[in-house]
């Protein structure tokens, strides 16, 4: 089996990037892939309280596991399966169980910083910054956590203005310089999806 390809897609909180999975997926020729959301990967905080765990910066590099997501970025590359976490976002921690994962063509890595750590872009074939208004990224993110993640609509833009908007500022917006391709609107940009489905199946097709 030969070297996956390696997608990056990374983008603030709400700008899209699942869309822009969703699209690429439909449109590719290949459908041998495997998803790593970064989100998976946050550190394992059972030596701590709730409490304490609910007043951890999620939008800081410091948050994430990136030594453990690098070597199974590896084990993949290397045609290993690998046990994926999965994370909790009520309990602000990972459950017990993980997701076996198996060695795939290609491999799309996204999350807001993964373009942040110098020795996970250098694994990344295609790197992708997706570039969406601050004021959709925000009400996708009400929306999305208050829908899906059991939030008060308080907490979320607490939350938002503590700690996001100002990680967003200092650690994922500056990241942008690292993409290969930068997407506005999302998965709404058909000419994006389009050039970047062309490359992937460039490169398999080799």
């Amino acid at each position: 089996m030969k070297s996956p390809i390696i997608i990056g897609i990374a983008g603030g909180t709400g700008s899209g990037k699942s869309t822009v999975t969703k699209e690429i997926l439909k449109e590719i020729t290949e459908k041998n892939v495997a998803i790593i959301e970064q989100d998976s990967y946050y550190k394992d905080q059972s030596n701590i309280s709730f409490e304490e765990r609910v007043k951890t910066n999620y939008d800081h590099p410091f948050a994430f596991d990136n030594e453990l997501l690098i070597k199974h970025l590896k084990d993949l590359i290397n045609c290993k399966a690998i046990e994926k976490p999965i994370y909790d976002f009520e309990i602000h921690n990972r459950k017990s169980e993980t997701e076996k994962v198996e060695p795939k063509d290609i491999i799309i890595l996204e999350g807001i910083l993964i373009l942040f750590e110098e020795e996970i872009r250098n694994l990344l074939d295609i790197k992708i910054f997706v570039d969406t208004d601050s004021d959709v990224r925000v009400i996708r993110r009400i929306l999305r956590d208050i829908k899906d993640r059991g939030r008060t609509l308080d907490s979320v833009i607490l939350q938002y203005m503590s700690t996001v908007r100002p990680a967003h500022l200092q650690f994922v917006e500056p990241t942008k310089r690292y993409a290969d391709i930068i997407i506005p609107e999302g998965g709404y940009n058909k000419v994006a999806i389009d050039i970047i489905v062309a490359k992937i199946n460039a490169i398999i097709g080799k």
